[in-house]
């Protein structure tokens, strides 16, 4: 499956230090965004870690003969692993954790895998579908009819994470495989960019721009239009 890419990530107009971190392989096989959070050096450790050995992970078994589901679910083990490592050796860092999303493409079949509330989006046909769902207290709440999704936007509790990497009680990865037809485009993003601006918003760029550049730059330029008060990362993945 060919494809064309394309990430930017901005600190935004409110922090001095960017914590998200992303990479882009060359050769396509795959994609990683993460979201740090734990203090001013923490958050960026955290993602830099985790971002390192995942694609470490992934470089060193991508020939092996495991399943994709499982490499996929190991990397993101040994980033929680790594975390875990440098919060004993750093108790400085030992509230420290990130959010992830990677997505690969092996075998003619794409895959996720995703913790927290960094997310992926796919557009297909003009419409917009968040893929992921957010591992936090309002997205309970609402699948569990508490709150709207309108109330869930402003509500105090909505950064509150129920996974994320850098914990001792990491039991599950949520690893899916990724229905993609020519044409479709992927949207892997930190909560600055979904904080900042609705699916529609969202879709409107995505789909208005022919070039993933030009609207990966106007994604990050309208959340910070609007107040742009997080890190602020893209990747989009466009489908030939």
């Amino acid at each position: 499956m060919k494809c064309r890419f394309t990430g930017l990530t901005d600190p935004g107009l409110i922090r001095t230090v960017n914590q998200d971190n992303y990479y882009l392989d060359p050769d396509g096989r795959f994609f990683i965004v993460a979201d740090g959070m734990g203090g001013h050096a923490g958050g960026q450790e955290a993602s830099q870690i985790a971002k390192e050995a995942i694609l470490a992970y992934l470089g060193e078994n991508w020939s092996a003969d495991t399943v994709s589901e499982e490499l996929l679910e190991q990397a993101i083990y040994q980033a929680n692993q790594g975390i875990l490592e440098d919060q004993q050796n750093h108790p400085e860092r030992s509230d420290m954790g990130t959010t992830a999303v990677v997505v690969i493409f092996r075998h003619d079949q794409p895959w996720f895998a995703h913790i927290g509330d960094s997310r992926l989006y796919r557009l297909r046909n003009g419409k917009l579908e968040q893929v992921t769902e957010d591992h936090t207290w309002v997205a309970k709440a609402m699948k569990a009819g508490d709150i709207t999704q309108e109330q869930a936007r402003t509500h105090h509790w909505r950064h509150v994470l129920s996974q994320c990497l850098g914990r001792k009680d990491l039991h599950q990865v949520d690893v899916q495989p990724i229905d993609l037809q020519p044409g479709d485009r992927l949207l892997l993003c930190t909560d600055g960019l979904t904080e900042e601006l609705s699916d529609d918003l969202i879709a409107d760029h995505l789909q208005a721009n022919a070039e993933g550049k030009q609207a990966a730059s106007l994604l990050i330029e309208a959340a910070k239009e609007k107040g742009g008060k997080d890190n602020i990362t893209v990747v989009i993945v466009e489908i030939d």
